[in-house]
């Protein structure tokens, strides 16, 4: 399941990457935001407010699945 998780989040960033190209081609107006952990601590950065508040929902739902799982087992 560990080679699978990582192929996953490869395919997953390569995505991003290709989508943000893509939307910043089409537009003068970009909003980027990135967002991560520390520890079990949620954050992100972003050069727009809703990118933010995007962003940060993205990460606490990711902290909530990896909760979630952790339990499952």
């Amino acid at each position: 399941m560990g080679n699978e998780l990582v192929t996953l989040g490869f395919i997953a960033i390569f995505a991003g990457v290709v989508l943000v190209m893509i939307g910043s081609l089409g537009s003068k107006d970009v909003h980027v935001g990135v967002g991560g952990f520390i520890g079990p601590i949620p954050f992100g950065f972003a050069n727009s407010p809703q990118m933010l508040k995007i962003i940060i929902g993205i990460t606490a739902a990711f902290f909530l699945i990896n909760v979630i799982m952790r339990f499952v087992k």
